[in-house]
C-alpha cells in the first residue's frame, strides 16, 4: 500500500494545476466607518468588529471563510497523496533526551509516531525503558490538551506540572505525589502563569501570575501588572501570597528562582520582551529579610547561573553584546565585577553549569559550537558536534558528571548523545526513527548582501543534483524578532518538501539574535524595515542566483514571521508567486491592545510615539494593502483559540486583502478549531494542516 500510494504521489505530482481564472467570490464582511487619528494621521479600521470574539457574525464569516478554503485545497488532485505521505513520514519513534531528576529517577518523552501529544516515562536507569509517568493523550480524546510546564522538587517527590487547551497560553497547574502518581488537592486555576522554583524542603512553590481575566475576554484583555505569589502546599490558591510584586509598572515581568543551595531567592525583572532586565535577591534564611537590589536598571540581560556562598555567576551582554559570564560577591559593597568567560567572535547563547563547570553554547554563524570552561575561566575543551547544526540540552545539576545533548540539522533527524563531561566522550543514546536517508540531501550556508550591503547568512537544503534553472519550487522562511535565533532545525515535514522537488531556504535575517545584541537592534523598532529588506534581498538572491524564479517562489513565516511575510508581500507584490502569513500580527497600531501585546513594543515600538507611529504604519500589514493591487495566491493560518496573537489580526488582514485584491489569484484563511498560536497541536491536526499549505502550494506554484 505504502509503495502505491508514493507511486501515485510521483505522478500526480507532475500534474500542473493552475490558479483559477475566475477571481473567487469572498463572503461581504460588514465595512464600518471607524478612524482613529495618531499624531495627525486619520487611520481607517473598517473591520474593527472582527475583535469581538465568538459573536455570530464572527462566527458566521469563519464558517464561510472555512467553507471556501477548504473547497480549494480539496480540490487539489494531489492533496490525498500528499497526506498519505505526510502521515507515512510522521510515524515514526521519536525521543526527549533524559533528564536525571533524582538519584535513581530519568525522565524523559516518546512518541510512537502518531500520538497526538508525546507521552512521559519514568526510568531507573538510562538503559531501562522505564514505565508511563504522564499521558496527556488521556486528557482529551481530540488530544487538544497539552503539558505546558513542568518543574520537580529536588528529591524528585512531586512534581509541579501546568496543562493548557486548545492551544492557550493560559495554563492549570497541579501538583503530583510521583510514588503514588496521584494528584494532590493543590491547584493553581487557568491563568497566565507558570511555576518557577520549589523551595527545598517541598513546603511550599513560588509562581507568576496576574489577576484573573474576565470570562468571555479571554482573547482580548490584556494582562499587566504581573506578580510573583507563593503557595503553601496544602492550602487553597487563595490562601497564596504576592512575595514581589511592581506596582509602579504595569508592563514589568517578574520571575523567581531559588538557589542550588536553597539560601537566596533571585528575582529577575524585565519589560516587554527585550533581553534586558534588572536582578533583586534576598536571603532566605533570615526572617522578614527585604529584596536587595543588585541590577536596578535595564540596559542589559542578566541570567543567573549559580553561586557559590555569596558569589553569583551571570551571563551578561554588558560591554559584550556578543555575551560573557561574570561573578560578583552580592554582599561586597565595592560593588566589583570579574570577568570569567570573556566575549569571543561568536554569540554566547546559553550556559549550563554542570561538574562545577561552565558549558557555553555558542552561535557561530547561526549554527551552533558548544566550549567548556572551568568555573576560574580556563578554558578546557571544544565538544565536537557531527556537522553544521544544532545542539540543544546539556541539563542537569552543577554536581553531575553526565549530560544528554540533541543533534539535529535541516537534514539530519535528532540524535541523542551521552557525553562525559570529565572524559569528554559523547556516546550516542538514541535516534529519531525516520523512515528517510540524509545522505540524499545537502545543506549548505550562504551569505547574501541586504538592501544596505549587509552580509546575511541563509541556509540552503534540497536533494542532490539540483539544476539551477530558475525553474525550482522554493519556500522561502524567515522570522527577523524578539532576538530569536533562526537555527538549523529537523522538520519531517520538510523532508516531505524535499522529496516533492522542493528547496528550503532559511534566512537569518536581522531581528533574531544570530550576531547578538546588535542584530536584535538593528532589526527592532525604528529598524524594522531593516527586517524585511533582509528576507526580500534572500528573495532576489536565490532568483539572481537561478535557484528559482517568482513563478516558483513562496514565503512562510509565523507570528512575528507571520508579520514578516505580510509586510514583505505588501512592499514586493510582484518578487514571489505565494505567500503564507501564519498566526502574524497584522495590525500594527492596535496589536497592543490585546493579551500580552503590549509587551512587543519593545521590539516594534509605541504607536502613541509619533516616531514609531510613521514606522510602523508604513509597513503595517493590515493597512497596507492596497487596492487595485494583483497579489499572488497567499493562504493565511490562524486558530480561534490563539490568545497570544488574537485571531482579529489575521481576520482583519484577510478583508483587507480581499478587499484590495485586483487580480484572480485566491486570498484564502485557513482557521483551525479549538487551536491556538501553535503550542500542543495535536499530531493529527498538524498533519491535517500541513497536508492543506502543500496542498496550496503545489497549485500556486505550478509543481511538477
Amino acid at each position: 500500500m505504502f509503495k502505491r500510494s508514493i507511486a501515485l504521489f510521483v505522478f500526480l505530482s507532475f500534474m500542473v494545476s493552475a490558479v483559477p481564472a475566475q477571481k473567487i467570490e469572498y463572503p461581504k464582511p460588514r465595512r464600518v466607518d471607524q478612524v482613529d487619528v495618531f499624531h495627525g494621521v486619520k487611520v481607517a479600521d473598517p473591520y474593527r468588529w472582527m475583535e469581538e470574539s465568538d459573536t455570530p457574525e464572527w462566527n458566521e464569516w469563519i464558517a464561510a471563510q472555512n467553507k471556501i478554503t477548504d473547497a480549494y485545497i480539496k480540490s487539489v488532485p494531489q492533496r490525498a497523496a500528499i497526506k498519505e505521505k505526510l502521515t507515512a513520514m510522521w510515524n515514526y519513534e521519536r525521543f526527549s533526551a533524559p533528564s536525571k531528576i533524582a538519584d535513581g529517577f530519568y525522565l524523559y518523552s516518546k512518541n510512537d509516531g502518531l500520538q497526538n501529544q508525546s507521552v512521559i516515562y519514568r526510568a531507573r536507569s538510562i538503559d531501562d525503558p522505564g514505565e508511563v509517568f504522564f499521558d496527556p493523550n488521556k486528557l482529551r480524546a481530540d488530544g487538544t490538551a497539552a503539558l505546558n510546564g513542568s518543574i520537580f522538587t529536588e528529591d524528585g517527590k512531586l512534581w509541579a506540572y501546568g496543562v493548557s487547551e486548545a492551544g492557550s497560553d493560559r495554563t492549570t497547574w497541579r501538583v503530583r505525589d510521583t510514588t503514588t502518581g496521584k494528584d494532590l488537592p493543590d491547584t493553581l486555576a487557568p491563568n497566565r502563569q507558570g511555576v518557577s522554583a520549589w523551595l527545598k524542603d517541598n513546603s511550599g512553590f513560588f509562581y507568576s501570575s496576574y489577576a484573573p481575566v474576565e470570562k468571555g475576554q479571554e482573547l482580548k484583555q490584556a494582562t499587566k501588572f504581573q506578580k510573583i505569589y507563593f503557595h503553601k502546599l496544602g492550602t487553597p490558591q487563595s490562601e497564596d501570597y504576592v512575595v514581589y510584586e511592581r506596582p509602579d509598572n504595569g508592563d514589568y515581568f517578574s520571575s523567581a528562582e531559588v538557589s542550588d543551595d536553597g539560601n537566596w531567592l533571585i528575582i529577575r525583572v524585565a519589560k516587554g520582551t527585550e533581553r534586558m532586565n534588572m536582578i533583586y535577591f534576598k536571603n532566605l534564611t533570615m526572617e522578614k529579610a527585604p529584596f536587595i537590589p543588585l541590577i536596578d536598571n535595564l540596559e542589559n540581560s542578566w541570567n543567573f547561573l549559580g553561586n557559590d556562598g555569596a558569589t553569583f555567576y551571570f551571563q551578561t551582554d554588558k560591554d559584550a553584546p556578543r555575551g560573557r559570564i561574570v561573578s560578583r560577591n552580592v554582599l561586597d559593597r565595592s560593588m566589583i565585577w570579574k570577568e570569567i568567560v570573556p566575549q569571543s567572535a561568536d554569540t554566547l547563547n546559553g550556559v549550563s553549569f554542570i561538574n562545577n563547570q561552565f558549558v557555553c553554547n555558542y552561535l557561530k554563524d547561526a549554527s551552533t559550537a558548544i566550549k567548556i570552561y572551568n568555573i576560574d575561566g580556563t578554558f578546557v575543551r571544544d565538544v565536537k558536534l557531527p556537522g553544521i547544526g544544532s545542539a540543544g540540552g546539556f541539563g542537569g545539576k552543577r554536581t553531575d558528571s553526565e549530560t544528554f545533548y540533541t543533534y539535529s540539522s535541516f537534514a539530519t533527524p535528532p540524535t541523542i548523545y551521552r557525553y562525559d563531561m570529565k572524559t569528554g566522550e559523547s556516546k550516542m543514546f538514541r535516534t529519531a526513527g525516520v523512515k528517510m536517508d540524509p545522505s540524499k540531501y545537502e545543506v549548505k550556508q550562504v551569505f547574501y548582501p541586504s538592501k544596505d550591503g549587509t552580509k546575511v547568512p541563509m541556509f540552503l537544503t534540497y536533494k542532490k543534483g539540483l539544476k539551477l534553472n530558475g525553474k525550482n519550487p522554493t519556500l522561502l522562511y524567515g522570522y527577523g524578532g524578539f532576538n530569536i535565533s533562526t537555527t538549523p532545525n529537523f522538520s519531517v515535514s520538510r523532508i516531505a518538501w524535499l522529496d516533492m522537488g522542493g528547496i528550503y531556504a532559511s534566512a537569518c535575517i536581522r531581528g533574531g539574535a544570530e550576531y547578538g545584541k546588535d542584530w536584535w537592534k538593528g532589526g527592532s523598532r525604528l529598524n524594522k524595515q531593516n527586517t524585511f529588506d533582509d528576507f526580500a534581498y534572500a528573495a532576489k538572491w536565490l532568483i539572481a542566483n537561478k535557484y528559482t524564479s517568482t513563478p516558483k517562489l513562496a514565503m512562510q513565516g509565523g507570528s512575528n514571521g507571520g508579520l514578516l511575510v505580510g509586510a514583505v508581500l505588501n512592499q514586493n507584490p510582484d518578487l514571489f508567486g505565494a505567500a503564507i502569513p501564519q498566526v502574524g500580527v497584522m495590525d500594527m497600531i492596535r496589536f497592543d491592545k490585546f493579551t500580552i501585546g503590549w509587551a512587543w513594543r519593545s521590539d516594534y515600538g509605541d504607536p502613541t510615539n509619533a516616531e514609531d507611529f510613521k514606522v510602523m504604519y508604513a509597513y503595517s500589514p493590515y493597512h497596507n494593502a492596497k487596492p487595485g493591487t494583483k497579489y499572488p495566491p497567499v493562504l493565511v493560518t490562524t486558530a480561534d483559540h490563539d490568545d497570544r496573537v488574537h485571531p482579529a489580526h489575521s481576520f482583519k488582514y484577510t478583508a483587507a486583502m480581499q478587499h484590495a485584491q485586483a487580480g484572480t489569484a485566491p486570498i484564502l484563511i485557513r482557521v483551525q478549531v479549538r487551536g491556538g498560536h501553535g503550542a500542543g497541536l495535536p499530531t493529527a491536526l498538524a498533519i491535517e494542516q500541513q497536508t492543506d499549505i502543500y496542498a496550496f502550494l503545489v497549485k500556486s506554484l505550478g509543481m511538477k
